[in-house]
């Protein structure tokens, strides 16, 4: 095919794509924390509160971990994906849930889904990294073992909360099934 022209794929060099990941994490990490907050605020009052307080506080200490490993590794922070997260977890409060003014009872369900969500992505760039210590001195491989131990108790205890607000909030408001199966 004469004249053809096919598109020229250009690749980043590689510290430009470990950049672009971390903060893509770093993000994820904000929106996650500010999630974790308006979740621990709106158990205030239920079993949930303790747990959620103390994962707020870990994913607190989880995103400065990640700051902490980015600067050791010389990748500078995007501040626009960082503010692009916070303001999409702000608007993420928008979404209609069946209620206009008060609080959905789908609201605490989908907010500890999308927690465990978040954890579980975590832990997924906590093994990426853990994997680059191996070869890159700078990262410390003890530290990444310790946040995916914790990533592994955190996914544990949303889950055990989710499972309760998926009790509450689905299966009590089903119709009771009567009769046999034909």
């Amino acid at each position: 095919m004469a004249g053809t022209r096919f598109p020229v794929r250009t690749q980043r060099p590689r510290p430009a794509l470990l950049g672009i990941y971390l903060n893509d994490h770093l993000a994820g990490a904000t929106g996650g924390a500010e999630l974790a907050r308006r979740a621990a605020g709106s158990a205030a009052s239920t079993e949930a509160a303790g747990p959620l307080r103390r994962f707020v506080t870990e994913v607190t200490e989880d995103r400065q971990a990640l700051l902490a490993m980015m600067s050791a590794l010389g990748v500078p922070v995007r501040s626009y994906k960082v503010y692009a997260a916070w303001i999409g977890e702000k608007a993420g409060r928008l979404k209609l849930n069946g209620r206009l003014i008060s609080r959905s009872p789908l609201s605490t369900l989908e907010e500890l889904e999308l927690l465990r969500l978040g954890v579980e992505g975590k832990a997924a760039g906590w093994r990426t990294l853990r994997a680059l210590a191996e070869r890159d001195s700078r990262l410390d491989a003890a530290q990444l073992d310790q946040l995916l131990s914790r990533a592994r108790l955190q996914a544990g205890m949303l889950e055990e909360l989710r499972r309760h607000a998926a009790d509450q909030v689905i299966a009590d408001r089903l119709p009771e099934r009567g009769g046999t199966a034909a």
